[in-house]
Parts: structure tokens; sequence; C-alpha cells
């Protein structure tokens, strides 16, 4: 299995056979090539670097100039930060204009667990029916307000996943956090974090073909917005254990990002969308759940990442080994590019809460899975909040 990957070909070939979902097309050909955006800042003009974050560079040796003038586009081994604390990302203004957002990964205290929860792990449900992706309705902002696109750069290029923006217990009415997959920010085992993430909400807003895009002013394609995380976290088996392939990490395949805009301004996230979604933590077990719906930006074949679809199943439950927790699994025809968008279901009061997000599904598509979110997850996502308090 392999994830379904940020949109870029080598490194989809991840956790989606189970297929990375993030990956578009050339989803799962090891021989294919990402599709790498041309337009680059030649300039070190527009991009803000926080006195701590100079101060981290430093730490890790890293020439600050440098880095702005392209350094970040080094993806040496030894240069590569990959430990939990060594996120940096500074914002580097313009990077992301509507051409590159476009053409990004064309290759493509713990809460309460539920008494049947430890029932689901080792257990396999047969595999779902495959259910057709439909396409959420333009406009975005009014279906689908809290979704949108993440975008970043790895070793293959520029990719892209989707994500979710969520409520924030530390700031509320005021969030700026957003919900993903681990491996839209983190290679895991063999990589380190990716660099140059930034969040679009209602992406496309009006759902327009991809040549109407093509020159596009940028407040269309980005009505609300680019905003850049100023900091990630995901779990430590994604990092420890994550790869491209066979769902290694995959019960552990979530992060939760902290953003900033890019032109700066007043209003928080969730102020400027109008709209953020809690997580459930302690979201029933597979089988005491009516439905779930999955929401992204599918970019392999036949889709090409530039709209939003959906698909809603009943869920099943998919184990890839006999120790970690039971996966979600419902049928869904999307395909790289999808990942880390959210999963909803009715929460514990009874209205739609993030319960999961996509993170792998079999190389030819027909399904997804996705973790269900306990202790771990929940743990970074009171960190992060935390953090910025």
């Amino acid at each position: 299995m392999r994830p379904i990957r940020p949109v870029t070909a080598i490194l989809c070939s991840a956790a989606l056979a189970l297929t990375a979902a993030a990956c578009g097309p050339g989803d799962g050909d090891t021989d294919a090539k990402p599709t790498v955006a041309a337009s680059l800042p030649t300039s070190l003009d527009g991009v803000k670097i926080p006195d701590g974050l100079k101060d981290k560079l430093k730490e890790h040796g890293i020439d600050l100039e440098k880095w702005k003038g392209g350094a970040w586009k080094n993806w040496k081994k030894e240069d590569w930060l990959r430990e939990a604390g060594d996120y940096i990302n500074p914002i580097i203004e313009d990077l992301w204009d509507p051409d590159r957002m476009r053409d990004a990964g064309k290759t493509p205290q713990p809460p309460a667990v539920d008494p049947d929860a430890g029932k689901d792990q080792g257990v396999t449900d047969p595999t779902p029916a495959a259910v057709a992706a439909k396409g959420a309705n333009p406009p975005y902002h009014q279906s689908v307000p809290a979704s949108g696109k993440v975008f970043f750069d790895g070793p293959e290029g520029s990719m892209v996943c989707s994500a979710t923006v969520i409520k924030d217990p530390a700031h509320p009415g005021k969030s700026n956090m957003v919900w993903t997959a681990g491996h839209c920010v983190h290679a895991g085992k063999s990589g380190g974090w990716y660099r140059n993430i930034a969040f679009v909400p209602s992406y496309n807003n009006t759902g327009k073909a991809a040549a109407a895009l093509k020159g596009a002013p940028r407040e269309q394609v980005a009505p609300y917005g680019v905003w850049w995380s100023d900091w990630a976290q995901t779990s430590d088996q994604w990092i420890a254990t994550g790869g491209p392939t066979g769902g290694a990490g995959a019960p552990y395949d979530f992060a939760v990002l902290h953003v900033t805009p890019e032109k700066g301004g007043g209003k928080s996230l969730e102020e400027t969308v109008g709209t953020a979604l809690p997580v459930e933590f302690s979201a029933p077990a597979a089988p005491k759940i009516a439905n779930m719906t999955a929401t992204g930006y599918p970019a392999a074949a036949p889709f090409d990442g530039q709209k939003a679809f959906q698909c809603t199943d009943k869920p099943g439950r998919l184990s890839l080994n006999a120790t970690d927790p039971a996966m979600y699994r419902i049928g869904c025809t999307m395909t790289g590019g999808s990942s880390g968008g959210g999963w909803i279901a009715a929460g514990a009061d009874g209205k739609p809460a993030l319960v999961s997000n996509t993170s792998i599904g079999p190389a030819k598509a027909g399904w997804l899975a996705g973790p269900r979110l306990g202790p771990e997850a929940k743990g970074i996502f009171d960190a992060v909040s935390a953090k910025f308090k």
C-alpha cells in the first residue's frame, strides 16, 4: 500500500497500494518524474523571517541569505532536517503564484475510548465497493468552506495535498490551525520535513477547468489568500516508520499545521473563511458510524487536482498489522492529491466533526483508508494549540 501521497511521482508511490492519495498523475509509477514548476523566486525581497526562526536556522548551520536565495532547494540527506523540533518554513512571497499552484504535483488528558475500540485491532472488514467521487458544488466556500489545498516542495519537485481548517480551543472563533496527513509535511523514515508548505482555502473556489486557470489572477485561484505554515507537527510514529509503500506508519499518518497569512493582516484563518471544524478524538468504532464523507482535491488521472470532490460511505475497518490501531476505510475513487483531506462524521454532540483524514488507498483507485484519531493525534493537536496561546 502507498499513501495517497503528495502529488509527485516517485515520492507518491508511497503509502496508497496501499497508494498515497496525495500523489497525482503517475501515482504508483516509480519511473515517472514529477513536473517541477519553473517559476521560482530569484530575489531575496519579500521573505519574512522572524528572529526566532533566524536563530533556529543558525543552529542548524543554515545561511539565511543563501536559504532565501534558493538554498532551500538543496535536498542532500545531511542537510534535510527531519527531527520533530527541526521544522522551519520561512515565507517566500509569491512563490506560490497561480500557475505554480496549478502545475504543482502534475506527475500528480487522553480522550475517552469507545468500549468497542479494542475489538477493532487486528480486524479487517471486506473490501468496500467503489464509490464514485462526486464534484463538490462551487462555490466551494459555500459547500466545503473548511477545505482547501496544501502546496509544498520536495526533492522531486512541487507537490499537493488536501487539508481542513479546524477549531483551536486556545483561540475560539479565531483559529489558525489546519489538519492534514503526516506524509504531506514529512517524508517519514527515509526523509525529513518538506519545504515551502502553504495552505490555500477554497482553492479555485468557482471550480473552473484547468485551462481556464492558466494566467488567472491570484485572487481567483486563492480567493482567501495563501497561508504559510509557521509550525507543523506530525506523529513520532510517522517520522520513525512512515514510508512510501506498504502502508508503513499509516495508522499514525496525521499532522497539524499552524498557519499565518503570506501578506499579513489582522484576521485569523477561521475568521477569513468563516468556519472551522471541531476534531473528534473519541469517534465511535467503525461499525457504529452510519457514514463518513471524505473531501479532497484528487490530482492523479482521471482528475487534475483543480477541483474538489467528495465520497460518502459507511466505514469499515482496515488493519495493517495486529499491533497498530485499525484504520477507517470507505469506498472512494479519489486519487493522489486527496491525501490529508478531512473525513467528516457526526461527533459526540451529533454535529459534523473531523474524525480522520485520507492516508492510503490501493494502486487502482476504489477505496481510501484514514487513521482513527486517538491519544497520539490529540497530543499533537494540543501541543500546536498550546504553542500559540
